[in-house]
């Protein structure tokens, strides 16, 4: 095989993996990057200030709260609990999102919370 031959194949190489990398990011239904939870949205929890996404992945149920108009830093808040279980929390002082905070549900309902500064949404047992 010429060297031609040679640069056509490692060209070709390149520009399926790089389509391939593309696609997996543009997925629909899979976390950004932003909110750093892995697997599918299942839920997203709408409120005045922000929301609360919800994703799942096995037996895994990953949250972050995202503000709406990200900015400044403000008290924000997120919460998993797996029924029976005590809730896994992340609060602070952010600009844009609080979280992310996994937990093993595996198949027990959870319960989400969000806040944005005085602003905040619970579910109520989900995903049972």
């Amino acid at each position: 095989m010429d060297s031609g031959a040679i640069r056509r194949r490692l060209a070709l190489g390149a520009a399926v993996l790089a389509a391939s990398g593309a696609l997996a990011l543009a997925a629909p239904g899979t976390a950004s990057a932003a909110d750093g939870c892995a697997g599918r949205e299942v839920r997203t929890l709408p409120f005045g200030a922000g929301a609360v996404h919800v994703y799942k992945r096995g037996g895994y149920v990953c949250v972050v709260t995202v503000a709406r108009d990200p900015g400044a830093k403000r008290v924000m808040s997120v919460s998993v609990q797996a029924r029976g279980n005590r809730p896994v929390v992340d609060k602070g002082r952010f600009k844009h999102h609080a979280g992310p905070v996994t937990v093993h549900a595996g198949q027990r309902c959870v319960w989400v919370k969000g806040s944005v500064n005085h602003d905040s949404v619970s579910s109520g047992w989900i995903l049972c």
